[in-house]
């Protein structure tokens, strides 16, 4: 009898704690379900703020700049997608589409041809700001016409935009793509007189726009350029490396595939550059893009017998930003590679100290 009643005993015992197993795992899938609705909440509205940040940005355009340029933002095409979720399906293959600004100085001679600055933004995902408006009216004091490729991935078009990133990839080819728009479109733009500038993740894309197509820019600057993923990889977070091994973009890690990360990292692809006049600037104190990355590519053009210049700076303030900056080092280094540029582009009227720059910019 004492036995049957443990028996009894533990087998009540044993259903009250399976019931509560039972009733812990639907409650944590409760609870996963809500976190995963939660996500998706937040995915969506973060979408639809940059969305916002974005149209509120394109009216900013005009405000800062519609004084001295004619602005207008063009929708255009670039090639497919590098991979498709089901290549089957209807659309599958066509060309991706984006925005690109435009960017012409109002007082310009339709007569007359002028030089085109192709301008990519920085930034793993991320557009075209105001940022970048003081830098702009100085381009357009110089008598410069600029495009900016709102290229895959960008942010401000949606959630299908923003998963169409391919960071090292095709978005290079979008930008080249918004060169070859202005050309075949403005009879003003010199299609002999095409330069491309852009710093970090910009930086990156100017250096393949010229290893890719070195027959198309006759002069390219690379301002704290983003050029070894796979050592960014070892000194970034899992936060940072999961921007590339989400399933949209690349969906591997650069442990998983090393040869990947390697055919988008600049340093890793410097044999094929040609003969485009180059401009490299990196700082040592640069909170982003370590200089030891800058520093590889520099090596490695060295190692490729190629012809550049470069400058590491030594501890500027601003760190990944200090020749974006309004300090008065900053519009000197600017000036530098305004002078740099103009050696190719001859630009109708250039900046060739900071005076001149401080006149583009209403700072007498």
């Amino acid at each position: 009898m004492k036995n049957l009643l443990k028996l009894n005993v533990i087998f009540i015992l044993s259903l009250l704690v399976m019931s509560q197993i039972a009733t812990a795992q639907e409650k944590q899938e409760e609870m996963k379900a809500v976190i995963s609705n939660l996500e998706k909440i937040n995915t969506t509205l973060h979408h639809r703020l940059d969305i916002l940040e974005k149209n509120i940005d394109d009216l900013m355009w005009f405000q800062r700049l519609g004084d001295v340029a004619f602005i207008d933002k063009l929708y255009m095409t670039g090639p497919p997608l590098w991979k498709e979720e089901n290549e089957n399906a209807q659309g599958a293959g066509n060309p991706t589409k984006f925005w690109s600004y435009v960017f012409i100085p109002k007082n310009i001679d339709a007569s007359k041809k002028y030089p085109l600055i192709v301008f990519p933004h920085g930034g793993v995902h991320a557009d075209f700001t105001t940022y970048y408006s003081h830098i702009v009216r100085e381009l357009m004091a110089q008598g410069y016409i600029v495009v900016a490729a709102e290229y895959r991935g960008s942010t401000g078009y949606g959630k299908s935009h923003y998963e169409k990133i391919d960071y090292g990839g095709l978005e290079s080819e979008d930008v080249y793509a918004s060169r070859n728009y202005m050309i075949e479109n403005y009879d003003i733009v010199d299609k002999n007189r095409v330069g491309i500038i852009g710093w970090s993740h910009g930086g990156l894309i100017a250096l393949f726009n010229i290893f890719d197509h070195p027959d198309a820019y006759q002069v390219a600057y690379a301002g704290v350029p983003v050029s070894d993923l796979i050592a960014r990889m070892g000194y970034k977070d899992q936060g940072y490396r999961d921007l590339y091994e989400a399933d949209y973009h690349i969906g591997e890690s650069a442990d998983d595939n090393v040869e990947e990360y390697r055919r988008r990292s600049p340093a890793w692809n410097t044999h094929k550059m040609k003969d485009t006049p180059l401009l490299i600037h990196t700082n040592t104190n640069d909170e982003d893009v370590n200089v030891l990355e800058v520093e590889h590519l520099i090596k490695s053009l060295k190692a490729d017998d190629k012809k550049f210049e470069y400058k590491i700076y030594q501890n500027v303030p601003g760190g990944h930003s200090f020749n974006r900056t309004d300090t008065k080092v900053a519009q000197e280094i600017r000036v530098e590679i305004y002078e740099f540029l103009a050696k190719y582009l001859s630009p109708p009227t250039p900046i060739l100290n900071v005076k001149d720059l401080r006149v583009a910019s209403y700072r007498f």
